[in-house]
C-alpha cells in the first residue's frame, strides 16, 4: 500500500500557519508528501525547504488571483498538487496548512486505509474535525463548524478538490459530479486556523477573504483594524485533551491570552434547538454533509 500526501502553502510565515507541524505529523503515514509552494511574499519556500525529509517533494505553483469567486482559487491549487502524486499511489492524503494529525492517531489511520483497499465502494475516509478558536485552550462547538471532513481519497483522477478546498467530489466521464462514498474513520484533525496573535489573525483575514469576494465587499464587509476581534464568538468550550506533540514548540511560545465564558453561549436559537436534539433524541438536524456515508 502507497500513500502520498499533499498540500499548498503561501505566504506562512506572513500569516503564522503552522504548516511544518502540519506536514511533520503527516510523513509517518506517507510514502512521499507533495508540497505545492505558491507565490509568496516572504521566506516560506526556505522554511518547506528546512524540513528534514527525503519523502518530500516541493512543487513551485504560481497563484492565480484573478480567481476570486467561492475560494475556487484553493480548489485549484490542491487539485494541480494532486496531480503530482505518483501514479502508483493507492491513497492520496490530505491536509491543509494549518491542519493537524495527532499522533496517538496513527495506527487507527493506517488500519483504516489497509481495511478499506480492496474495498472500491470506499472513495474516501471522513475525520472528526476540532476548530480551536482564539487560543489552544478552547474549541468552537457551534453548528456553523464543520464536524467532518474528507481528508484521504483514492489515488482517482475521477476525484477532485470541490468548491473551496474543503472537500471532494468524483466527476464521470460523461462530467457528472456527485458526492464521494466515504467511511467515518476513529481519527480527527486539530484545525488551528482560528489561533493566532490578533495582529496575524487581521491580516489573514484581510488576505483570505480576497479568495471569496471582490473589493467592493472586502471593504463593506471587513474592517479596516489592527488587530481581530475574537469577541465575536458564539459559543466555545474548553479543551481538555491532549494536543498533539509536534505542536508543543509552538503552543510553549504561544503568549496572548484569550478568555472566554463558556457559561454564556451566544449561540442561535435554532442551533440550540439542533443541540438539545442531539443530547435528547440523538439526532443533528439539518448537519451538512459534504460526503455520502456508507
Amino acid at each position: 500500500m502507497k500513500v502520498s500526501g499533499f498540500t499548498i502553502v503561501r505566504n506562512a510565515v506572513k500569516y503564522d500557519y503552522p504548516v511544518v507541524e502540519s506536514i511533520t505529523s503527516a510523513l509517518p503515514l506517507c510514502d512521499e508528501l507533495i508540497v505545492s509552494v505558491g507565490n509568496s511574499e516572504d521566506e516560506t519556500l526556505s522554511l518547506i525547504q528546512s524540513i528534514p525529509s527525503s519523502k518530500i517533494k516541493i512543487v513551485l505553483s504560481q497563484w492565480d488571483d484573478r480567481l476570486r469567486e467561492g475560494g475556487k482559487l484553493l480548489a485549484a491549487e490542491t487539485n494541480k498538487a494532486k496531480q503530482q502524486i505518483s501514479s502508483d499511489a493507492d491513497w492520496c492524503f490530505y491536509l491543509q496548512a494549518d491542519e493537524i494529525l495527532h499522533e496517538r492517531d496513527q495506527n487507527s489511520i493506517r488500519q483504516a486505509m489497509a481495511q478499506y483497499l480492496e474495498d472500491k465502494r470506499v472513495e474516501g475516509l471522513l475525520f472528526n474535525y476540532r476548530h480551536f478558536y482564539g487560543s489552544y485552550q478552547y474549541v468552537a462547538d457551534a453548528y456553523n463548524w464543520y464536524r467532518k471532513e474528507i481528508r484521504i481519497v483514492r489515488n482517482d483522477p475521477h476525484i477532485f478538490s470541490w468548491g473551496d478546498a474543503q472537500g471532494f467530489r468524483f466527476k464521470d466521464d460523461s462530467g457528472n459530479v456527485r458526492k464521494l462514498r466515504v467511511k467515518l474513520i476513529d481519527a480527527s484533525i486539530y484545525h488551528y486556523g482560528w489561533v493566532k496573535e490578533p495582529q496575524a489573525q487581521q491580516r489573514k483575514q484581510e488576505s483570505f477573504h480576497k479568495m471569496w469576494h471582490d473589493d467592493e465587499w472586502m471593504q463593506k464587509n471587513i474592517a479596516k483594524a489592527q488587530e481581530f476581534d475574537y469577541s465575536r464568538i458564539d459559543s466555545l468550550q474548553h479543551f481538555t485533551d491532549s494536543h498533539p506533540a509536534v505542536m508543543k514548540d509552538r503552543i510553549t511560545r504561544f503568549h496572548w491570552q484569550f478568555e472566554f465564558d463558556t457559561t454564556k453561549s451566544k449561540m442561535k436559537w435554532k442551533y440550540r434547538l439542533r443541540r438539545w436534539m442531539e443530547n435528547n433524541i440523538g439526532w443533528n438536524m439539518g448537519e451538512y454533509r459534504n460526503y455520502e456515508l456508507i
